[in-house]
């Protein structure tokens, strides 16, 4: 063929065997360290919470069950990990308190010290609400009410954190709402201990105590806690 036929046929053929540019070799270690760069800094707005992006979570990814404080006591969470210690377990532990009882006053205490009752053990937006609710600021100390063990501390749904006391009588007393905690399971603790402190964490309008008492275990029948304080005592605001 012709010089130019043949040009125009070896044209298409360099076009083929044509390969994709690659970065020179010393340059290579440059190349990726600004891809992995440029990875970083696109991801630090996600890390930093500065991103334009909005991560939706679920109720129930925070815990918070259908159980809230107006009915019965919440649920406890990772109970794998919070393993709490059993009713018997308990027992054998508060005779431990029994001999020193006598002696220890005060034996019953106001939960919560300058606290506002908000919510009476009583029927609250057609159902019942089984425990009273005492308004305070937040990082109020929550003491505990009498002496007991300390059955489950930890997350509960419905109450965001949630602490149950077993008391000498086998009653339980559960405390709701708190941000911060300072017992676990298997303490002992006397009326008047700090065991956390006035939250606003799980179903909660404001800061307060949830606090509720179940008679002869934590499937026992609810009693009004304004009732058992006052029996022994001690009143609420």
């Amino acid at each position: 063929p012709a010089d130019g036929d043949a040009d125009a046929v070896a044209a298409p053929a360099a076009k083929r065997r044509r390969r994709v540019p690659r970065p020179p070799g010393r340059r290579g270690p440059l190349w990726l360290a600004a891809l992995v760069a440029g990875a970083i800094v696109a991801g630090v707005p996600a890390v930093m919470g500065g991103g334009p992006a909005e991560i939706s979570i679920s109720a129930a990814e925070y815990g918070l069950g259908v159980a809230s404080d107006i009915g019965l006591t919440g649920d406890m969470e990772d109970a794998g990990v919070r393993r709490g210690i059993t009713e018997a377990e308990a027992q054998a532990r508060l005779s431990e308190l029994a001999a020193s009882r006598a002696a220890r006053t005060p034996t019953t205490v106001r939960p919560v010290e300058g606290a506002r009752l908000t919510t009476c053990f009583c029927m609250r937006w057609g159902t019942m609400h089984y425990g009273i609710d005492l308004a305070a600021s937040l990082g109020t100390p929550i003491a505990a009410a009498t002496d007991g063990v300390v059955i489950r501390a930890g997350r509960a749904s419905g109450y965001g954190n949630a602490v149950y006391v077993q008391d000498a009588d086998g009653n339980v007393h559960v405390y709701g709402h708190m941000r911060y905690y300072s017992v676990r399971a298997g303490d002992i603790v006397h009326a008047g201990d700090q065991i956390a402190k006035v939250g606003n964490e799980g179903q909660s309008t404001g800061p307060h105590l949830h606090y509720e008492i179940h008679r002869g275990g934590m499937t026992g029948r609810p009693i009004d806690p304004e009732d058992f304080l006052a029996e022994r005592g001690v009143s609420v605001p």
